[in-house]
């Protein structure tokens, strides 16, 4: 329970609650914190940020006091590699301990929310996270909320934790760049430095890239020789839209490889091509890779790194929020 006491009374008592000052433009952040014994001295300060009566705690049996709910809730929701802030102004932060990718169970968050009285936000799944970011924030809406509430979110997130993050190993990872142009050495290849980079922001490394003509059997070829030297990922680049000249989706069919889509709800990205040769990823990138920054290939990079499977009905559902930013006109 919560008391309300006029601030010039309230010297010597403890403060129930984080008192937050806002400096316009500059600052925002806890002028006193939960706890802290109010001085002579800090009276007029309380007066200046609009406290004129102050709260100081009593909990009622069965009661928590909303950092101490929020220390547990945040406990609850968070997997391996998941280290918790200490609480500011009632909310504890989940920090990635490692990189890899995001998992949250959308189905346990709605839960956990629908419960009232609480709240636990997230950044989106199925994305890349480094260590140290902040990946979810937790707390309660009131300052005292009942145990019992605290323990129905812990019961929703006991056999599988909401936010975990997916470890991702060094992958060996093979490019294929397809086009007569490059094969020729008319044009220099711009698939290899991009893709290059973007596997490096995730930590793994691109094992090898080759050439090939416009030519559906040494594409073919090109790919079961990676399949063969044991690639995680294979990649095959250029040629993937529907004209007579692109032969890359021949290529990879060629090879044996079982096409799961040649075609994305995302945009760049829509030509892409999602195979399989045996467990091994096969995928076909379009041109946009080398120029838009982020494209289909972004979104599942980091899924297929990790490892996951990718199957149709998980391509399908990237229509939503597929198309990417700076590609609305």
């Amino acid at each position: 329970m919560l008391k309300v006491i006029p601030v010039e009374k309230a010297v010597g008592l403890p403060l129930a609650h984080d008192i937050t000052e806002i400096v316009p433009g500059k600052h925002k952040g806890p002028a006193f914190r939960r706890g802290h014994i109010i001085r002579e001295e800090d009276v007029s300060k309380l007066l200046d940020v609009g406290k004129a009566n102050i709260y100081v705690m009593e909990l009622e049996p069965g009661e928590l006091h909303e950092e101490d709910a929020a220390k547990r809730l945040a406990r609850a929701a968070a997997g391996p590699n998941i280290r918790l802030t200490e609480p500011v102004e009632g909310r504890v932060n989940l920090i990635a301990e490692t990189a890899g990718l995001l998992k949250i169970d959308a189905e346990r968050l709605y839960e956990f929310n629908a419960l009232g009285d609480l709240m636990l936000a997230t950044l989106p799944g199925d994305r890349y996270v480094k260590k140290g970011d902040v990946i979810a924030g937790t707390r309660t809406i009131p300052v005292f909320v009942k145990e019992e509430l605290v323990k129905k979110a812990e019961a929703i997130a006991k056999d599988k934790p909401i936010v975990t993050i997916a470890p991702i190993p060094p992958r060996r990872v093979r490019l294929i760049v397809t086009g007569s142009e490059v094969y020729t050495g008319r044009i220099k290849d711009g698939f290899g430095p991009v893709v290059r980079q973007k596997l490096a922001n995730m930590g793994t490394e691109l094992e090898d890239v080759k050439l090939a003509p416009d030519d559906p059997s040494a594409i073919s070829g090109y790919i079961k020789d990676a399949k063969k030297a044991g690639a995680d990922l294979i990649l095959v680049s250029g040629g993937m839209s529907v004209d007579p000249d692109d032969k890359t989706p021949e290529g990879i069919r060629q090879s044996g490889a079982d096409v799961v889509s040649h075609g994305f709800p995302v945009l760049p990205g829509s030509m892409f091509l999602m195979a399989y040769l045996g467990d091994t990823p096969v995928l076909g990138l379009s041109g946009c890779v080398m120029h838009d920054p982020f494209t289909a290939f972004d979104v599942l990079l980091p899924r297929l790194l990790a490892g996951e499977k990718i199957e149709r009905h998980d391509i399908v559902a990237m229509g939503e929020g597929g198309l990417q930013k700076k590609h609305d006109h």
